[in-house]
């Protein structure tokens, strides 16, 4: 693991919670090395809202503390994407570039790592960990090690009280976060992964597909329910 993200126990950390596996899976793990733990999520008018209730219920699971930032002001900035713009559809299957490009929210990482760390900074934490991990895609601009990098260095720099950037998975791909979570005992029944945002998975997405392949790199059965 990459000295910058190994982590100091007893560290106080700030966990982004999206409701999906892999933030699901950064809390499990976060949790078992002892860490005081917070946890956030954001409500930007995505059309997967649903998601918001899975984040509660991992937090309320994990013992946390849990709070939603209400974002939805921003969300005519960021335009026409399959996300945040319910007549732009979402794609469906394996992401190649330009469908890729239809599930871009511009800037929205940022966004959200610079809200965590400024109530890292207001909670006299010491840390902000998302769940960055090698499966990241490339097209997506605010997943690249570059800005990953840029913005750990701009939270040591944007107040008196310096917050470092975690991402312990960096380096893990989708099915090896699955076979830690599976370790730590991850609830993955209440974790939620599809952009549709129904009653059930849609299986057909792409946030989806790349689920089911994690699951079965794996070698674990995924408890959620799909349509």
């Amino acid at each position: 693991m990459n000295q910058e993200v190994e982590s100091t126990p007893r560290e106080k950390v700030v966990v982004v919670l999206s409701g999906g596996m892999d933030s699901a899976v950064l809390l499990s793990h976060l949790a078992a090395q002892g860490h005081p733990l917070k946890a956030v999520s954001f409500n930007y008018g995505q059309r997967h809202v649903r998601e918001l209730d899975s984040a509660a219920r991992l937090a309320t699971a994990a013992g946390v503390e849990h709070t939603i930032a209400d974002l939805r002001g921003l969300t005519p900035l960021f335009g026409a994407n399959s996300l945040s713009d319910l007549s732009v559809p979402v794609p469906e299957g394996h992401y190649a570039e330009e469908s890729m490009k239809l599930t871009i929210v511009p800037n929205r990482n940022m966004i959200m790592l610079a809200s965590a760390i400024a109530w890292a900074i207001s909670s006299q934490f010491d840390a902000v960990a998302y769940g960055a991990h090698s499966g990241d895609h490339a097209i997506y601009p605010d997943c690249r090690p570059e800005f990953a990098d840029a913005m750990s260095a701009a939270s040591l720099l944007c107040d008196w009280k310096p917050i470092r950037l975690m991402r312990p998975f960096v380096q893990f791909d989708k099915g090896q976060i699955v076979a830690l979570g599976h370790d730590l005992k991850t609830p993955f029944e209440l974790t939620w992964t599809c952009y549709q945002g129904g009653e059930k998975h849609c299986g057909k997405c792409g946030s989806c597909t790349e689920r089911q392949e994690a699951f079965a790199q794996a070698g674990v059965v995924d408890p959620v329910a799909y349509v």
